[in-house]
């Protein structure tokens, strides 16, 4: 796991070397073992590495034989010593065991087509000296990052954007139209990114940049193709499937640990890799406590857990420091025990596994559709669901505009188009009431229908929930879970790897029918089926909670209601927002008159964030 940067301009190779060190230096929590770089006339490619894989020989950038091209990576390959077999018997010669130096053969025996035949979580960057041209690519699932511009005749990439601004025609702008939408989704939801002119590079897309032209291409895209099967085959395929991938996931040349909450994600993993070590966090009260639930199942299966307990001083004092990491502000209540999780498995070990997109791939959300906990509105809306689609639109129709009743939101959301009803996981502030909060100039930006449907428009035709799916494995995940999976991770130098999001469990989960996913019975009902023989009941069963902050509880003590409204009071704040109605909306929460805590955490966030990186340039916060 490591981090990557460079940039293609005029710049002499001396300038060029000032640069590329300073930037590779932003980022030295990605790789503190190492680093490397190359420069010509042409361009500078810097990396960092944390060394997981061939210790001594796997330093970047790696060049091929006759030293053509060279490469700097991001990521693990999980089938790289298939591939490294494959390519040595065409005859190509290998001078380290690293996964880096089989992607570069590959591209040279393959082409941009290499990207079709890699399993894993990977940012890379290629530069072929004879075509004097760039060619990179990010995973299928965007699990590693990778951001670029083009900015006064430079064209710059990066695994995290704060490299940039140590590139002196790099222009430090606010996006004005990212926060609108931020307000909503809780995350960076656009293309561009909350600087002007920074984009991501999509997840299953691949780049060329040649002649001061920029190529963007998709490679990779969820494909449902359910067939029908019996429950049985579907909990053996996953079963088998799951096994398969955490066995793949844990070749390392260092200890590998997991992470454990009290959910049936990272649970099942730590059951299947039985690792040395198991790493859990909670804030205290039972309420938020996850981890005496995690030791509790680590004494049924015979594992050893670590945990710590978080405090709110710890909590706001990080919260600049979290908000660095991440480049953008991102207001998921789950960023702020993640980080401390990291930094605790951090002080033993270097790698970790976690239980990310099982819910994305195996439908474990309430919010595809389980909304009630009435057994009888569950059957009534799976029955709904064999209508034909005509007439299931039209009941989901009249139930929207009927009088509340118990499981009505159930019904409407099993039935109704999900481009009607369904932006993700978060939904913060509805879109209307960003106008009453935000100033004028920043009121115009895509609309929320705008976004998610540059998603729903490559998934018709398909089930309702696999239109959900589609749209969080586009927007959810990479902008937001994965974002914070990797920054929060590799903040203290912890490669966390992915084994529930694979390319070879997401063929299996486009089989699996969706009754199987969720139905009745339950969320993720299949993939639980499966988790239920290796772990039980009260684990393979559990509603899921995500990790859970006690946000709620730390705006109504007055320390932190006061630490936030010093920061809502600052002068700055008045260009965004209507700095009285923000105040009163802390003030009526603390006194208990509304409990509106997610939108207060979502703008002190991006106050926090634009505090860090506007006020205070970009400098990494004192934890003082």
């Amino acid at each position: 796991m490591c981090g990557i940067v460079g940039f293609v301009d005029t710049l002499n190779r001396t300038q060029k070397e000032i640069i590329i060190n300073k930037m590779m230096n932003t980022i030295i929590h990605r790789g503190p073992n190492s680093s490397g770089h190359f420069t010509d006339e042409h361009v500078a490619l810097g990396f960092r590495r944390l060394s997981i894989i061939d210790l001594e020989c796997g330093t970047q950038p790696i060049y091929n034989e006759d030293q053509s091209k060279l490469i700097t990576f991001n990521g693990e390959i999980y089938n790289y010593k298939q591939l490294r077999k494959e390519l040595m018997e065409i005859g190509h010669t290998f001078s380290t065991e690293s996964d880096t130096e089989v992607i570069l053969h590959g591209y040279e025996e393959y082409g941009v087509e290499i990207v079709q035949k890699l399993r894993g979580m990977f940012a890379f960057v290629i530069w072929d000296k004879e075509k004097k041209e760039l060619f990179g690519a990010r995973d299928s699932f965007g699990i590693k990052p990778l951001y670029y511009t083009q900015m006064n005749g430079t064209f710059m990439y990066g695994s995290e954007i704060k490299s940039f601004l140590q590139h002196p025609n790099f222009e430090k702008v606010l996006n004005k139209e990212a926060l609108k939408p931020f307000l909503t989704f809780q995350y960076s939801a656009l293309e561009e990114t909350f600087f002007k002119n920074v984009f991501r590079i999509k997840e299953g897309h691949y780049f060329l940049y040649k002649n001061n032209e920029l190529t963007i291409k998709k490679y990779w895209d969820m494909l449902p193709k359910e067939r029908e099967m019996a429950l049985t085959e579907a909990v053996d395929l996953i079963d088998s499937a799951v096994q398969e991938s955490v066995d793949a996931h844990k070749f390392a040349d260092v200890e590998v640990g997991s992470f454990l909450s009290s959910g049936v994600d990272s649970s099942y993993v730590a059951a299947l890799l039985r690792p040395e070590q198991t790493y859990s966090i909670g804030f205290g009260d039972k309420t938020y406590n996850e981890s005496s639930e995690a030791k509790a199942l680590c004494d049924h299966i015979n594992l050893k857990n670590k945990s710590r307990v978080v405090h709110g001083d710890e909590a706001f004092k990080y919260y600049p420091t979290i908000q660095y990491h991440l480049d953008e502000p991102d207001a998921n209540p789950s960023c702020v025990p993640l980080f401390f999780l990291a930094e605790l498995a951090s002080r033993d070990l270097r790698v970790v596994m976690s239980g990310e997109g099982a819910d994305e791939l195996f439908a474990g959300y309430q919010g595809y559709g389980f909304y009630t906990n009435s057994k009888f509105i569950r059957v009534v809306a799976e029955n709904f669901k064999k209508l034909p689609k005509k007439a299931r639109y039209t009941l989901a129709r009249g139930i929207k505009h009927t009088p509340n009743f118990k499981g009505k939101l159930h019904l409407y959301t099993s039935l109704a188009p999900a481009e009607h009803h369904f932006i993700g996981q978060a939904k913060v502030f509805e879109e209307w009431e960003t106008l009453e909060y935000l100033k004028p100039e920043y009121q115009k930006s895509p609309s929320v229908k705008e976004i998610v449907m540059e998603s729903y428009k490559n998934i018709k035709g398909a089930t309702e929930l696999r239109k959900m799916q589609y749209l969080d494995l586009h927007q959810w995940m990479p902008k937001d879970i994965l974002l914070k999976a990797d920054k929060m991770s590799m903040a203290h130098s912890l490669e966390l790897r992915v084994p529930l999001l694979d390319v070879k469990i997401m063929n299996v989960a486009e089989q699996i029918p969706t009754k199987y996913l969720l139905n009745e019975e339950n969320t993720k009902y299949a993939f639980r089926q499966a988790a239920a023989r290796h772990l039980p009941k009260e684990w393979y069963d559990r509603k899921k909670l995500g990790f859970p902050v006690p946000i709620k509880d730390w705006l109504l003590e007055e320390k932190y209601y006061k630490l936030i409204r010093d920061m809502f009071q600052k002068d700055f704040v008045k260009q965004f927002f209507d700095q009285e109605k923000i105040l009163s909306l802390l003030d009526d929460n603390y006194h208990k008159i509304v409990d509106e805590r997610r939108k207060i955490w979502t703008i002190y966030t991006f106050l926090t964030w634009y505090d860090v990186y506007f006020i205070h340039e970009g400098s990494k916060p004192a934890e003082a």
